[in-house]
């Protein structure tokens, strides 16, 4: 499948060979005696890029393979993501699946290819989890559950010779970084070093840093002469202008919003971009996946102009003259709330908001209630704190990359997973290219390694 252990590597403990040559002061983590004469590749960070780094290399038996993680243990982010169901991926085609990767498509669709969702579901299936297509295209484990898969993705991973060293976080390197990659630890025996050939970095973005991805990587790779994408909410919610009244907040916060459509102007004159779904409201603005699959373009639009008015539709699925007819009909002495809720079915938040939204001449005015109906105006101030967002957005940018996804500066030294400069909405996508990167990150590894050999015949 990768690399074969029948391919002869120099031994790592020749300092022209390694990544890790320099004289460390620190303590050094200890080998397996019978494993010393390989080559040792540590993978930092323990979520889903960084075990399929970490299993790709174990698979081609070249090299020794220890995985570092700051948490208590593996897999945290991965599994309070499948909390309410793990959406392993998505099933639509190829090339619908890849745009959902914006402006990072071209770089991920070579990954993707070689690592996408049907790669992904038979690689479950070897852990002994088959899958399910849900009525929306996306991937299911068969139990909705997360932590069935990853019990046996570790057992796996242990099996064939993975090492992992929890409650040990990544502080930087042994020396200088552009000759130095020693990686050190702070652990709760005090810090460490772990001299190695090779370093995947799997270190996530900056969401949910209670679980371990914090962005504290920044600092290191920017003095290692990485380029850097700033890091970004993605998948977030949005504060509304002003905020809700209290009357509107206290009744309706938590509130779904069902069978609606939000639109987001063009950036610089673009096309408007338009999509159907649900979304909450909660106490200071709005969240949940049809504001997610937006984020990214309301978000940019904040930082381009300020604040930015986006258009809810309430009645996708009436057009505009079905609406305009059904509130001009007459309604006698039923009050308007009434007469919408009857004539089209408005009640509840979705009618609370046409009287929080609109100034009281335009509800009284039933052509431009009508109108309203079909693009209420919310204007978003800012996103939520990075802390609060599903996932992030920027990174090491792939410009800064070699084949591989190795820096260009640290000559060794791999990159995967979230803390890469891209971006995708939930659904499944997030997770794939988590894996596919991972993949790519070991691959880079196991070719640098079988070149090294090469070259020492």
């Amino acid at each position: 499948m990768f690399l074969r252990s029948g391919i002869r590597v120099p031994r790592a403990s020749a300092p022209a060979n390694t990544l890790c040559h320099t004289a460390a002061r620190m303590p050094e983590l200890p080998t397996s005696s019978s494993s010393s004469s390989r080559p040792r590749v540590a993978i930092i960070g323990a979520g889903p890029a960084g075990l399929m780094a970490a299993e790709t290399i174990a698979v081609a038996d070249i090299a020794d393979v220890d995985v570092f993680d700051a948490m208590p243990s593996a897999g945290r982010k991965f599994l309070l993501a499948g909390k309410g169901g793990l959406n392993l991926t998505h099933s639509e085609p190829f090339d619908a699946f890849v745009a959902r990767y914006g402006t990072r498509r071209r770089e991920l669709a070579a990954l993707l290819e070689r690592f996408g969702a049907p790669q992904l579901r038979e690689w479950a299936r070897g852990l002994g989890i088959e899958s399910f297509v849900g009525s929306s295209g996306r991937v299911f484990p068969s139990d909705m559950k997360a932590a069935p898969l990853l019990r046996a993705w570790l057992h796996r991973l242990r099996g064939a010779g993975v090492r992992f060293h929890m409650r040990h976080r990544w502080v930087g390197w042994g020396g200088d970084p552009h000759h130095d990659r020693t990686p050190r630890f702070a652990t709760p025996a005090g810090e460490l070093t772990h001299a190695c050939d090779a370093v995947v970095l799997a270190l996530g973005g900056a969401s949910w840093p209670r679980l371990g991805s914090d962005g504290a990587w920044v600092p290191q790779l920017a003095a290692a002469g990485a380029e850097l994408a700033p890091l970004q909410p993605s998948n977030c919610g949005f504060d509304i202008a002003g905020g809700w009244s209290d009357h509107f907040r206290r009744r309706h916060a938590g509130a779904p919003l069902k069978n609606v459509a939000l639109t987001v102007s063009g950036g610089d004159g673009g096309t408007p971009l338009t999509q159907a779904g649900e979304f909450v409201v909660t106490e200071t603005g709005v969240e949940g996946n049809l504001v997610y699959a937006l984020s990214g373009a309301i978000r940019d639009r904040i930082a381009q102009a300020g604040p930015v008015t986006v258009q809810l539709d309430l009645l996708p699925a009436f057009d505009a003259a079905r609406v305009a007819a059904e509130v001009a009909r007459p309604r006698g002495s039923r009050s308007l709330a009434t007469h919408l809720k009857s004539r089209l079915g408005l009640g509840g938040v979705k009618a609370a908001l046409l009287y929080e939204c609109l100034p009281r001449e335009q509800i009284a005015d039933p052509g431009r209630l009508a109108e309203a109906i079909k693009a209420v105006p919310l204007t978003l101030s800012a996103a939520r704190p990075i802390a609060e967002a599903i996932s992030t957005a920027g990174g090491v940018r792939f410009e800064s990359l070699r084949a591989g996804l190795m820096l260009a500066t640290c000559p060794g030294v791999f990159c995967a997973g979230e803390m890469l400069d891209w971006e995708a909405p939930t659904g499944g996508y997030l997770l794939t290219a988590c894996f596919a990167t991972g993949v790519a990150a070991a691959r880079g590894v196991l070719e640098m390694l079988g070149s090294r050999d090469t070259a020492a015949r």
